[in-house]
């Protein structure tokens, strides 16, 4: 009999738009995806809002730059924004030292072609191991091109080696607006948002205070969009959430894998999953859900350093996850078993990992740059769209997409087939060893 007092899921609460399948587009790799993105701001007219972690200052961020000054020259009343952490466009990448970052590109810049491009800094807390800015999402016109790729070589696949994530063109005027407006009025009169391209900024007591000031007011802010999508057989919510109480993305994320009846697949580049999407996880499988995770091998993550270089503790924290995950599935091996439960890893040649995302029941998909970690769910600021697909249109791209991802992926059947602390180089082996004993091994995954 069917339930008529069910609780309303908080996903059905939030306003969403309708939108056409041909509207939606799934683009395979990174080199189309850098293609596509190129040709849309060649031909942009009216705004380039483009918000990633970072827009790097090599080949491929100097190309993006390119196009649109390129764009920009062609259109003099063309708007474009760029939205990157404030604290992680102030340095080099890990390794470097004295060096002023990606700031200082933006300055270069701004000098040559003044206000062609505004480089805004948002600052989500004082310090970077505290939280970053981790909204995703570019609007040309009345496109989103939504992708948890940042800007830079191997992210776009700018030479041989590339950042593996997904990527997707929604053209919606009411979804770019939704994403414009947030932009407009959360991020651009803060006052802990500084325009990069311009003088250096001191970190003074007075900016502290800004950044706590804005912190609690992104945690209450989130996207307005014109709410025509309830009745609809194909809609899409935004979604944001900061910090851990009344996160938005994190609640609607929890409940509808909480309502999966007979599918569920996650991506995620690290095996760190919150608990509570852990617990998830075995109530679902508790009730004959089948579940597939698609998950880096440790060999692809951003973190790994091969034994012929040189090690720094960094590289320790692809290890920490493989650990996680190969007690993950020594606790679900029946499930394994029996045929519910699927872990795959991904590894191809020395290219690495960056996927994450969420299917139910072939029905609602959720792009996100959420890590699903506890990082992304307590500190960073986060987005995502849940697409809801009642009648099943959007199946086809993305089985193809699915497949795609896991043409470079082994099935694990057995968790002794996972590398223990004994498989591990001499180095890595004591340090584990060290933060074990010390449960500094709890607190590092709690940040990284």
């Amino acid at each position: 009999m069917v339930n008529l007092y069910r609780r309303k899921q908080l996903l059905e609460k939030l306003p969403s738009t309708s939108i056409e399948a041909q509207d939606i587009s799934v683009i395979l790799n990174a080199k189309d995806y850098l293609a596509q993105l190129l040709s849309l701001i060649d031909n942009a007219k009216t705004r380039v809002y483009i918000t990633v972690l970072y827009l790097e200052d090599d080949d491929a961020g100097r190309l993006v730059v390119e196009h649109l000054i390129a764009a920009r020259e062609k259109t003099p009343s063309l708007d474009i924004k760029v939205f990157v952490d404030f604290h992680r466009a102030r340095r080099g990448l890990i390794g470097q030292k004295d060096s002023e970052g990606n700031a200082a590109f933006y300055r270069e810049i701004d000098e040559k072609h003044p206000d062609f491009i505004q480089f805004y800094g948002v600052a989500v807390k004082q310090k970077e191991l505290f939280g970053v800015l981790h909204l995703k999402g570019i609007v040309i016109d009345d496109t989103l091109a939504y992708t948890g790729a940042s800007i830079n070589n191997i992210y776009l696949h700018y030479g041989e080696r590339y950042r593996y994530d997904r990527y997707c063109l929604l053209h919606s005027h009411s979804l770019a607006n939704s994403f414009v407006e947030y932009l407009q009025h959360a991020l651009i009169p803060s006052e802990g948002v500084h325009l990069l391209g311009r003088h250096p900024l001191v970190l003074d007591n007075q900016f502290k205070k800004q950044v706590a000031a804005q912190h609690k007011q992104l945690t209450k802010t989130k996207y307005d969009i014109d709410n025509n999508g309830q009745d609809s057989a194909l809609s899409i919510t935004p979604l944001i959430g900061l910090g851990k109480r009344n996160n938005q993305l994190n609640k609607v994320i929890h409940e509808q894998m909480l309502q999966t009846e007979q599918s569920l697949i996650l991506y995620t580049p690290y095996f760190n999953l919150p608990s509570v999407l852990k617990r998830t996880i075995t109530k679902l499988l508790r009730k004959g859900i089948k579940i597939e995770i698609v998950v880096g091998d440790k060999r692809a993550s951003d973190f790994f350093i091969p034994e012929d270089q040189e090690f720094s503790k960094i590289g320790l924290v692809p290890y920490l996850y493989e650990t996680t995950l190969r007690q993950f599935v020594k606790r679900h091996q029946p499930s394994i078993n029996n045929g519910l439960l699927t872990v795959r890893l991904w590894q191809h040649d020395t290219n690495s990992f960056h996927l994450k995302g969420m299917q139910v029941d072939k029905r609602y998909h959720l792009l996100t740059g959420n890590n699903l970690n506890p990082r992304a769910w307590r500190l960073d600021i986060e987005n995502g769209l849940m697409i809801d697909d009642k009648n099943h249109q959007l199946s086809e791209i993305f089985d193809r997409e699915h497949q795609e991802i896991i043409q470079h992926t082994t099935i694990v059947k057995n968790w002794q087939d996972i590398d223990a602390l004994e498989d591990y180089p001499p180095f890595v082996k004591k340090w584990l060893g060290r933060l074990r004993k010390t449960n500094l091994d709890m607190l590092f995954k709690q940040y990284m």
